[in-house]
């Protein structure tokens, strides 16, 4: 009998309450706890990884740059894409790291293909292409075998903000959308096969969890540097 995965589709929220529940869920779990998959919309934000360097944002102007502890360098979340935040205990599934970056990748391409999407991984460089441009971003944190932060999947949204840095560290990046590959622009329609092909990937049962935030929230761990 497969593991159940929790689901919680959270809507359109802003980045810091999100990834302080994230951080408390994280700190929190033990080994009985079971894995969930966050999935929502979040407010316009620049989110600097561990290796982010601030010179890959060139004009945030009204939108915020906050710094996190995932790896990566700089991504851009907004209405319109898919994040999803895995949630999962590693040592119990028996993979590692590697593992599941690649699972997370083929869930996304898999995704894709349900609209004739063809989408890649390239070596080195960890996310999802069509032909040269990205369309999948991965950043993710391991802390004592458990995974948070995630994933961003474009659907149907404004791209402008990614002319204002360099996608993932890299100038020049073009970056594309679902919707602007023949796909459907609806998050929900997206959002529901994507759920469904993680949790294939991984063996997961998945189970609707409440669409809400699991614990109480802290304002103080997150740092802005715009």
């Amino acid at each position: 009998m497969s593991e159940s995965l929790i689901i919680r589709r959270l809507g359109r929220q802003p980045y810091e309450p999100v990834l302080e529940a994230m951080r408390a869920f994280t700190n929190a779990r033990d080994e009985g706890t079971p894995d969930e998959f966050w999935v929502l919309e979040h407010d316009p934000v620049f989110t600097l990884g561990q290796a982010g360097k601030p010179e890959h944002v060139l004009a945030a102007g009204e939108i915020p740059v906050i710094r996190v502890e995932r790896g990566g360098q700089v991504t851009y979340h907004g209405p319109g894409q898919i994040v999803g935040y895995p949630l999962i205990n590693l040592r119990r599934l028996g993979i590692g790291v590697r593992e599941l970056v690649e699972r997370i990748e083929q869930a996304i391409i898999d995704t894709l293909e349900h609209w004739n999407i063809m989408a890649e991984r390239r070596k080195g460089a960890p996310g999802v292409y069509v032909g040269d441009a990205k369309i999948g971003a991965l950043g993710l944190r391991v802390r004592r075998g458990c995974s948070f932060h995630g994933l961003a999947l474009n659907v149907g949204m404004d791209l402008e903000p990614f002319l204002r840095i360099n996608p993932c560290g890299f100038q020049g990046l073009r970056v594309t959308q679902v919707l602007d590959l023949g796909g459907p622009g609806s998050i929900s329609q997206v959002e529901d096969v994507l759920v469904a092909e993680l949790a294939r990937q991984f063996g997961f049962t998945p189970q609707p969890g409440a669409a809400e935030l699991p614990t109480p929230v802290a304002a103080d761990a997150a740092t802005s540097i715009a």
